[in-house]
């Protein structure tokens, strides 16, 4: 296994902990959960703390949500492949949210810069553009571009997660977009 593989089957193995108990998380737990050697940890790391920046880096990132949708097959209705869209964003967001919770909660200091690829932006266009693919079966039906599209589910998946009271259930969401507000 390269350094690589085995930082991120470490990080992997680590982001529940995170979650479970923030930087309290042991380095025993980790070695366990990791099916590894506490030693191993520190070949692949330098120490705890690069370990949990690693794992914030790896939760933050839009790609395994990318994939996730990329994975929907197109020959499903529409509106069932923007269902399971919604359903992988919002497990992606909760994941982070409680990671970083936990993080908070045990009184990790938030990190100042961030590395290029968790702009929020960038995020936002990685994950639009796997949401716009989601309409390209229907191109000659769409209203507006499908990235246009995109951006406005993501945009409502987004504001959804936000709210506390009255959060509509994804099929309510879902048929809402795709009809209007308005029955016929």
């Amino acid at each position: 296994m390269s350094q690589e593989e085995r930082r991120k089957m470490i990080v992997n193995a680590v982001l529940p902990l995170i979650v479970e108990h923030g930087t309290g998380v042991t380095t025993a737990q980790i070695a366990r959960a990791a099916g590894i050697g506490e030693g191993t940890i520190f070949r692949a790391f330098k120490d705890k703390d690069e370990l949990l920046e690693a794992c914030v880096t790896q939760a933050l990132r839009p790609d395994g949500v990318r994939e996730l949708i990329a994975e929907i097959p197109l020959d499903l209705p529409l509106p069932d492949r923007l269902r399971e869209a919604a359903g992988a964003l919002e497990a992606h967001l909760a994941r982070m949210g409680a990671l970083v919770a936990a993080l908070a909660a045990s009184g990790t200091p938030r990190r100042q810069e961030r590395p290029r690829f968790l702009d929020r932006r960038d995020s936002f266009r990685a994950i639009r553009e796997a949401v716009a693919a989601l309409f390209e079966p229907e191109s000659d039906k769409l209203r507006l571009p499908a990235d246009q599209l995109g951006g406005i589910f993501v945009s409502m998946l987004l504001n959804r997660a936000r709210g506390e009271d009255h959060k509509p259930e994804l099929t309510a969401l879902v048929d809402v977009f795709l009809h209007g507000a308005v029955a016929a």
